[in-house]
This record gives structure tokens, sequence and C-alpha cells, in this order.
């Protein structure tokens, strides 16, 4: 082989290599935001499965509605993180309507396409 063709196939690897690091932080980003949307959905069943079960209705208050739904022995075990770095903001103590998400994350594209159904 000539030092032409050894440095071609060197080139076309690392073209291979570079291409093989572009997926593999994308396929990153993609599963950061299906978890941080899951999280989301999460807090969500158990606000409404906490309203349902103590007959709350969509716009109640309710004291430390946060720490009634998080916490050992409660409806989520563990305080939700978003795995990219992102901070969450719960929505108070108002019970909220349907079509409103009550845990939101601050970072831009990490929202569900729709929360029509919840």
């Amino acid at each position: 082989m000539t030092l032409i063709e050894v440095t071609l196939v060197i080139a076309v690897l690392l073209s291979l290599i570079a291409v093989l690091f572009v997926g593999a932080v994308g396929y990153k980003r993609g599963s950061d935001r299906a978890m941080c949307i899951q999280n989301i959905a999460s807090v969500q069943e158990a606000i409404r499965s906490y309203a349902n079960l103590y007959q709350y209705n969509p716009g109640d208050t309710v004291t430390n509605l946060r720490d009634n739904i998080i916490g050992s022995d409660k409806f989520i075990q563990y305080e939700p993180e978003c795995r990219a770095g992102g901070n969450y903001t719960y929505a108070g103590d108002t019970i909220p309507s349907a079509g409103t998400a009550y845990l939101t994350c601050d970072i831009g594209d990490h929202v569900p396409n729709s929360v029509a159904g919840w």
C-alpha cells in the first residue's frame, strides 16, 4: 500500500467515527427529553390520583400539594430530576385544570407535544 492509500483509509475511518459520535449525542439528547417528559407525566398522574382520592376538583387549593404527592410512601417515591440538568417548576398548591401541566422544565424542548388529555 502506498502512503496515499493509507491516508485515505485513515480519513474514512475518522469520518465514520465522527458520524458515530454525532449520532450518540443526538440519541442522548432525545433520551433526556423523553425521560423529562415522562417525569412530567408521572407527576401529573400523581396529582390526578391525589385529587381523585381526596375528592378535590381542579382549581381547589391544597396546602403543600407537592409534599403530599412526592416522598416516601406517597404517589411518587423520589423527587424527579431532569437528566439534562434542567430545573423543574411546580405550579403551587392549586389542583391544575385538565390540559394544564403541574410540572414544567426550564429546558425549552422538554415539553410534551400535547397535554390535552391531562
